[in-house]
This record gives C-alpha cells, structure tokens and sequence, in this order.
C-alpha cells in the first residue's frame, strides 16, 4: 500500500485512468466495435494495471527490505525493481 501522500495519490490517480479505460472497453464491446480497437484497448487496460502493480510492489518491498541491514539495501531494491518492471510489461 501506498504510504506517502505522493505515492497514494498517485496510485489513486493510476486508478481513475484505469477505470476510465474498462469503462471505454464496456462502450466498445456494447458498440460491437472491431476485434483490433478491443484488443488494443485491452493492452492498454492490462498495462495500466501492470504498472500499478509495480508501484505498490516497489513501496512493499523498499518497505520490507529497506531496514534489512544489507550492505546496499537500495541497490538490491533497484535490481528487483528493475527486473519486476521488465517483467510486468
């Protein structure tokens, strides 16, 4: 969960744009709109949900392992993040 009012507010944000997108697939899907648009509107809603993702799974783990003790926790936290966004998109 999203801590700092920064970080809540952009996860709520990142919400809106989200549901503002499912609701354009609701009207297109209604509209019998081509395969292509729904497709390409459904990459766009599952990327949006991926990113989301990311961010509330980098405030989790920069709050689980920030106080670990390791050497360069910040460091390790970037190479996970790195590698989880990669993977998220």
């Amino acid at each position: 969960m999203p801590h700092s009012p920064e970080e809540k507010q952009r996860a709520i944000m990142r919400l809106r744009r989200i549901r503002g997108q499912a609701e354009a697939l609701e009207r297109a899907v209604e509209a019998e709109a081509d395969c292509g648009v729904l497709l390409q509107q459904i990459a766009a809603l599952r990327g949006a949900a991926n990113g989301l993702m990311a961010e509330v799974l980098e405030s989790h783990l920069r709050e689980t392992f920030g106080t670990a003790g390791t050497v360069e926790p910040e460091a390790d936290i970037d190479m996970v993040v790195k590698i989880l966004r990669t993977y998220l998109k």
